[in-house]
């Protein structure tokens, strides 16, 4: 005979509604704390202020200096003898101490050429020094050597 407790049994239930709550409030506090923690990072700009005066169109601001085979130093693409660079330089930073350098060579330029360009750069106090890097070109553009012709494409297979 099978007898039934008086005790009523009570099955389990898994109530959804506070695991909603408590899944909220963790996502909002997770949220919070990862938003306090980032650090927005951008790039500083210098704005002129609205009283400022224009620039002086007659200042230059910025020089570049192509170094190329055998030495030859050219200025703004205009030739300069390499006892000169250093005083040309002088003249520059004097009229503008803000002016700013691009220095360029050729693929045929000696390295130790570029670094007596960089060391007068260097002499004569200018700090705003930029390095222009581009591809070769096969173009003649003044003081540059063009490459030979590659070698000519294959043949197609035979069918």
């Amino acid at each position: 005979m099978k007898m039934r407790s008086p005790i009523p049994k009570k099955h389990a239930r898994i109530e959804i509604i506070p695991l909603i709550d408590i899944m909220f409030f963790l996502l909002a506090s997770f949220m919070m704390v990862s938003l306090s923690q980032t650090h927005m990072k951008g790039i500083q700009v210098n704005l002129p202020a609205p009283n400022s005066q224009p620039a002086d169109p007659t200042k230059k601001d910025y020089v570049s200096i192509r170094v190329t085979e055998g030495g030859l130093v050219y200025f703004d693409n205009e030739g300069v003898l390499s006892q000169d660079v250093k005083s040309k330089l002088f003249g520059l930073q004097k009229a503008n101490p803000d002016i700013k350098v691009s220095i360029s060579a050729e693929t045929n330029a000696l390295h130790g050429d570029v670094i007596a360009v960089l060391d007068d750069v260097r002499d004569v106090q200018i700090k705003k020094i930029g390095y222009q890097i581009k591809p070769s070109s096969t173009t003649g553009a003044p003081g540059t050597v063009a490459a030979p012709p590659g070698p000519a494409a294959p043949p197609p297979p035979p069918k």
